[in-house]
């Protein structure tokens, strides 16, 4: 924090908070013309126009706190006491009844439509419309202006909206830990991301969810179990998605209904003002600034895949509605960080090679293809401004390459990319099964031979003379393109962290929590928030470590549902 922000009083009560209420996008866009403004609208429904629907969260049974994000509180000027006041609890596990004011009574739902590697998909909704997609158990209850930050804050798991189709509305115990520690752990990774809050189980409520049977190998969760539901908090400048935009260019494109042109021109500039004020000046013409948007968000999200690349994050299912139209992480249903490198690593089992490890790269092309046709309806009539859409859409994978390659270079502490001997590592790592996170890491301490990387092998190579050969080869070539030194090493080790959030570290947490016993929870906040640091030799002995070969293949670990 600035000086400023130092003197400045801690929000240490809901009464505080609300005099930072700033509500930017119930203020400005528009609210579906069928909803109640009294937000009782918790039934699957068509949703044929407006922004967003007003709805009331549900409230979760005799809630019970878990945890929350000291690191973020900071941040925001709240006082770690906050947490623990009974008005905190409950506005943060679903009761707006009684906020004070000019905190809203009432929050609300946003719809979105769905593409699927490009493609757009209509039949996932429950009246082949896709007017039933959207945010069918998260609901935004505040928008606020802290510390000079606009922020959102959205209950993951608040109960049932318009848009549910037909399910609960909850999130689980399990996916809620998963969620929490993973957007913390990823801000601390250095990857723009949503943000976490806080975290609330619940006493008694409880709800059904299929599952794996206790050491299945299955791909497909073979039985029901009861499950703790819970809310995370979950916080970002916007909760805006790339399908979001395309839902409103959809309705456009088909002159759907008679506002609809202007829905969609008026979501594009409440996306510019909350997520790009910065860099898109606000007198420019409504083409000037399409363009620029198309040119910042394309930047920001070649960025952020690399960067996932870069410290092993598999998003596992990047769809349109997956992909903050901001440019950060969002949504942590099922992620996983690599363990042994692959580059087709899927930790979700209906995911399919399209959202791979390595495919992330094209996905995110499809993803931006979508943001781009969404916008070429803005600018119809306007040759020119179509053709420069163009122009920054086909250069997306040049772009994209561009920045694997310096991120590649970074890892390994060159200079400059050199493809030849990336290629034979990968190769080499492949055959070698390396563990992707141990590899880098032992790299960015220069070791004077190959053997120091060993201990990041899965697979024995000590009688492997051909293998060992092509390794003292490729470590030879290495460091004759390095230049070894302890300033190189030190910038490597801020590339490469020591520690990621692995599946089999979160598997016993939320195993523990489900009997309240939240302390593996409150250890993996504390280690996972400095990734990059060297940290005690428990630690290490603990979390630094080859993934344990009896988790490989096993159902809940090695690949998860999306069931949450």
């Amino acid at each position: 924090m600035n000086q400023n922000n130092e003197n400045k009083k801690l929000i240490s009560t809901l009464n505080d908070l609300a005099q930072e209420a700033d509500y930017s996008l119930i203020n400005n866009l528009n609210a579906d013309p069928e909803s109640k403004s009294n937000g009782i609208d918790h039934e699957p429904r068509q949703v044929f126009s407006g922004h967003y629907v007003p709805v009331n969260p549900t409230l979760i049974k005799e809630p019970k706190y878990i945890a929350h994000s000291k690191n973020f509180f900071k941040e925001l000027g709240f006082s770690d006491s906050l947490v623990e006041t009974n008005d905190f609890i409950k506005m943060f596990s679903g009761d707006l009844s009684n906020v004070p004011k000019p905190i809203s009574k009432v929050g609300w739902a946003s719809g979105y439509a769905l593409s699927i590697f490009g493609t757009e998909y209509y039949q996932q909704c429950p009246f082949r419309t896709g007017n039933g997609y959207g945010d069918g158990r998260a609901v935004s209850i505040l928008e606020a202006v802290l510390n000079g930050k606009r922020w959102e804050m959205q209950l993951k798991g608040g109960g049932r909206t318009p848009y549910c189709r037909g399910a609960d509305g909850r999130a689980v115990l399990r996916s809620s830990v998963r969620e929490f520690l993973a957007q913390e752990h990823m801000h601390a990774l250095g990857v723009p991301t949503s943000r976490s809050l806080s975290l609330f189980t619940s006493k008694s409520e409880k709800v059904n969810r299929p599952w794996f049977s206790e050491g299945s190998y299955s791909k497909d969760p073979d039985r029901m179990i009861s499950e703790d539901v819970a809310i995370t908090t979950r916080v970002a400048p916007s909760f805006i998605r790339v399908g979001q935009i395309e839902l409103f260019a959809r309705r456009a494109r088909k002159n759907e209904h008679e506002n609809a042109m202007q829905e969609l021109e008026k979501i594009v500039l409440h996306l510019i003002d909350r997520e790009y004020n910065d860099v898109i000046d606000k007198n420019l013409s409504l083409d000037e600034k399409v363009i620029l948007l198309a040119k910042e968000f394309k930047n920001r999200l070649t960025s952020l895949i690399s960067n996932w690349i870069r410290v092993g994050y598999c998003q596992g299912n990047f769809n349109s509605d997956n992909c903050a139209a901001g440019g950060f992480t969002l949504d942590y249903g099922p992620f996983g960080f690599c363990d042994l490198f692959d580059p087709y690593y899927q930790p979700w089992t209906s995911g399919g090679d399209h959202f791979a490890f390595y495919n992330q790269t094209i996905a995110a092309e499809r993803n931006f293809h979508v943001f781009c046709t969404a916008l070429q309806v803005l600018l119809i009539g306007n040759k020119n401004n179509l053709k420069e859409l163009d122009e920054i859409e086909s250069d997306f994978p040049k772009l994209m390459q561009e920045k694997m390659e310096k991120m590649w270079a970074c890892k390994l502490g060159l200079e400059t990319f050199n493809q030849e001997l990336f290629n034979e590592l990968e190769i080499l790592m492949i055959e070698s099964s390396v563990d992707y996170t141990i590899f880098f890491r032992e790299l960015s301490q220069l070791p004077n031979d190959i053997s120091a990387l060993e201990k990041s092998f899965y697979r024995d190579i000590s009688k492997n003379s051909e293998i060992q050969k092509r390794w003292g080869k490729w470590f030879d070539n290495w460091k004759n393109n390095i230049e070894s030194s302890e300033e190189l090493s030190s910038k490597m080790k801020l590339i490469n962290p020591k520690y990621t959030l692995r599946e089999w570290f979160l598997v016993p947490a939320y195993k523990q929590a489900q009997k309240e016993d939240y302390s593996l929870i409150k250890d993996l906040q504390e280690v996972m928030n400095k990734p990059y640091e060297e940290q005690s030799k428990d630690i290490e002995l603990k979390y630094y470590t080859l993934k344990p070969l009896q988790f490989f293949d096993l159902a809940g670990v090695s690949h998860v549902s999306c069931s949450s």
